[in-house]
């Protein structure tokens, strides 16, 4: 029993990250109906912004909460600014336009994300700073570290202050009356694009923390890796109703958990089969997911 538990305690922290992406995956679909296949490089390029800024501040020696502190607020600035930027220059001309052209125009902005950092870092892999010790606790023999701790409580702070935005907020508000109906949001006076805007700035906001925390967590990223975990972050958001923040944030756990276990138990080479095999069933048997409600699309 201490390896399931172990797995668990794995699951968890691995399923914070795709949770993080999974709610900004959710959110833009909610506001605009767009799977954003770039969300996933902007997770990507948080990493990046986060590592260049703790090798920056690495030679001015400041204590290591400062430090993390630079590092996650340089990151989350930065890449919710290059979210906004996404959405103004790439996505909103392309709003009253056939669906296909956006998603198309969704692949074509992650390619171009990759290559821009391929060619500014290069291929190989980029190493944070050891920052995380493995400091923790042991219970019935199950190793949980602190920084596993921090993860998760972290994830589900952000997640609970989204829900809080969302649902208790004049600007959430305002959300939430344009994902109903944006003709009938622009008549009561919302400023639509503001709200657009807003919204990817906090999905690439969540996307930044992920990448950062991923990055401290595991110490190496490159500049393929929004890919593999972007589409999984989307089965996490697909698997828990996408346009729904619980659900976003469980479909990121419970995928995390599927991918501990798969590993674990079989094999870490078939890890994406079973990830993508529980994709293909949701759509199959319930498309809503499981937390999210049926509606009826308005032509």
């Amino acid at each position: 029993m201490s390896a399931f538990f172990q797995f668990v305690v794995e699951g968890l922290t691995i399923g914070s990250f795709y949770a993080l992406v999974a709610l900004g995956y959710t959110m833009v679909y909610g506001i605009i109906r767009l799977i954003n296949f770039a969300h996933g490089d902007l997770f990507m390029v948080g990493a990046f912004i986060g590592w260049t800024s703790l090798a920056t501040i690495a030679s001015a020696h400041l204590p290591l909460p400062l430090a993390l502190l630079v590092a996650f607020a340089a990151s989350m600035a930065a890449t919710g600014g290059l979210g906004v930027v996404i959405a103004r220059v790439a996505y909103q001309p392309l709003l009253r336009a056939p669906r296909l052209s956006i998603l198309i125009t969704a692949l074509g902005v992650s390619l171009l994300l990759e290559n821009a950092v391929l060619l500014m870092y290069g291929a190989g892999f980029m190493t944070y700073p050891h920052l995380l010790t493995q400091a923790g606790l042991n219970v019935h023999e199950v190793r949980i570290t602190f920084a596993q701790v921090g993860i998760v409580a972290a994830s589900f702070a952000l997640m609970l202050a989204l829900y809080f935005f969302v649902h208790h907020t004049f600007l959430g508000t305002a959300m939430r009356a344009l994902a109903i109906d944006q003709d009938a949001a622009r008549l009561m006076g919302i400023d639509v694009e503001r709200m657009i805007h807003l919204t990817f700035f906090i999905g690439s906001v969540l996307a930044a923390v992920a990448g950062v925390m991923e990055g401290l967590y595991y110490t190496q990223i490159n500049f393929f890796m929004g890919f593999v975990l972007g589409l999984r972050a989307f089965t996490a958001a697909v698997l828990g109703g996408i346009g729904n923040i619980p659900g976003a944030m469980a479909g990121g756990f419970l995928i995390g958990l599927l991918e501990a276990f798969g590993a674990g138990y079989v094999s870490s080479r078939w890890t994406d089969v079973f990830v993508f095999g529980v994709l293909i069933a949701v759509l199959i048997v319930k498309p809503t997911g499981l937390f999210g409600e049926r509606v009826v699309e308005r032509m």
